[in-house]
């Protein structure tokens, strides 16, 4: 007998329904799984097979053909273990239920017929919301996939569901609560800005970078606190919003990365990958392409500590998304985009020794050592850094001084203003913050007076700088604009933007 029913996959974010056919005939017993299945769904037949035994059931002593339509896409996955052993009940007339076709079966099996989560569950339940589809997936996955809005139904055994179809009435469906997000709190940062002392500069710079989502590098002698402040750039970022937090929520439902318990990701992310990463865990990647740490940033902060010992082909592959906001992973397979708009907060020491033009230390590198751990950056690279500043040493006097420094709440709070400021500016369009102003948007919100006019252009002779340096600069002199109140860039923010230009002038050039 054939039995037909549904299941879904993913190709990066996007969702496509698999069918699932299976035909149990007369024969000598064997079974088979066709449809360009990966590893993991062969190895199904054992899990299926044992899982429908142990839950009271007849496995058939039949030639059994498992097709998984359509079959040029790669199957990939333990989440059609549940629709494969459905099928196979119905075929054998084990199970009896005439409306198959509204259900979407997703869920991994155990071996004593338990099921158990699996990855992506919330994009489908977005997908298919507005559809007359009804999710039937692990409890563990309940509460992810009824927060998507697709009728939903969760199982502990397959037991479970296989009574449910047969009495569709016994069981109510799940029912989520979604956050208050007008409640939510901003990420929770391993250091408040009050335990920093001193590093008022850079302090500024870090408010800036958070008001308007700019990317910033800091360079600095070993123990100035580059990674102390890049720790508590978190806490100065303002909330998700609803929409930013679904976005969020979908990568990392994909990645299985999604907390037990805990259908959204309601804090923006903090990633710190080690220096040893591949270029595929960074960008993303893979036989089928996953999300990689650029994406698991989306709207939260991608911190590179030792930014020069990275591999330089990790480093050149940050150019374009840093520039367009999402990654493209190319397989001969498919083409898959990511979307990953994060804050870049990179960090490094000015030499391979850590002391060059420090005011206490001696360097003890030689002109080419230098030159050798500079130019693991290039140009173009340090080019898409909006703030670049340099981190002085902390003196004695002012770690022990006893005026008390700014907290991060009261930061968090002028941060909080400049973003309404640009929520206002932009809303009529797909821009959220200055960082992500298109030229014409630069355009028409980064006006110059004369006079600020002809400063900007002796800035750019004098330092070399390129078009894209130019245009973040106006980007930044619009945040702190903001931070101010200004309707207009004035001078002054315009001379502030233009002074977080110089360093790449006076460490790479001399």
């Amino acid at each position: 007998m054939l039995a037909q029913l549904k299941s879904t996959a993913l190709l990066g974010l996007s969702v496509y329904l698999v069918e699932i056919e299976v035909d149990a005939a007369s024969g000598m017993p064997a079974w088979d799984i066709v449809g360009l299945p990966d590893t993991a769904v062969k190895e199904s037949k054992e899990r299926v097979r044992t899982a429908i035994k142990n839950a009271g059931y007849a496995f058939p002593p039949r030639r059994v053909v498992v097709n998984l339509a359509p079959a040029y896409l790669r199957k990939e996955g333990p989440s059609f273990d549940l629709a494969i052993a459905i099928a196979i009940l119905a075929a054998t007339e084990q199970l009896h239920c005439n409306n198959l076709e509204q259900y979407l079966f997703l869920g991994e099996l155990g071996l004593d017929g338990s099921l158990r989560p699996v990855k992506g569950v919330l994009p489908i339940s977005l997908e298919y919301c507005h559809t007359d589809y009804t999710l039937l997936v692990p409890a563990a996955n309940g509460e992810e996939s009824a927060i998507g809005g697709t009728i939903t139904y969760g199982f502990h055994q397959l037991r479970e569901v296989v009574y449910f179809l047969e009495n569709p009435q016994s069981l109510q469906p799940i029912t989520a609560q979604s956050p208050d997000f007008s409640q939510l709190t901003p990420a929770q940062s391993l250091h408040d800005f009050v335990q920093i002392k001193g590093q008022s500069e850079a302090k500024r710079a870090l408010e800036i970078a958070a008001a308007g989502n700019h990317n910033i590098l800091m360079v600095g002698s070993p123990g100035s606190g580059k990674t102390m402040l890049s720790q508590a750039l978190p806490g100065i970022l303002p909330p998700l919003s609803f929409a930013e937090c679904l976005s969020l929520s979908k990568i990392y439902s994909i990645a299985g990365l999604l907390p037990p318990n805990q259908p959204l990701i309601l804090e923006r992310p903090f990633r710190a990958p080690h220096h040893s990463a591949s270029t595929a865990s960074i960008i993303g990647g893979g036989r089928i392409p996953h999300p990689g740490e650029v994406s698991l940033s989306h709207h939260g902060v991608l911190f590179l500590d030792e930014f020069p010992e990275y591999r330089r082909e990790v480093l050149e592959a940050l150019r374009q998304p840093l520039e367009d906001g999402q990654v493209t992973v190319s397989r001969v397979q498919a083409q898959i985009t990511f979307p990953c708009r994060f804050l870049l907060a990179a960090s490094m020491n000015p030499c391979p020794c850590g002391y060059y033009n420090d005011p206490h230390r001696q360097c003890t590198c030689t002109p080419s050592q230098l030159q050798k751990y500079r130019s693991k950056i290039s140009g173009p690279l340090l080019d898409r850094f909006d703030l670049q500043l340099e981190v002085v040493p902390v003196t004695f006097q002012e770690l022990h001084r006893e005026q008390p420094e700014e907290d991060s709440a009261t930061i968090r709070r002028r941060v909080l203003a400049a973003r309404q400021i640009q929520a206002l500016r932009f809303a009529n369009s797909d821009t959220i913050h200055n960082g992500a102003m298109t030229p014409r948007q630069i355009q028409q919100f980064c006006q110059l007076d004369k006079k600020s006019n002809q400063f900007l252009e002796q800035a750019f002779q004098k330092l070399g700088l390129s078009a894209r340096a130019h245009n973040r600069i106006l980007k930044v002199s619009r945040t702190i604009a903001d931070l101010a109140g200004s309707e207009t860039i004035q001078l002054a923010h315009l001379a502030e933007a233009i002074q977080y230009r110089t360093l790449d002038k006076k460490m790479w050039m001399g």
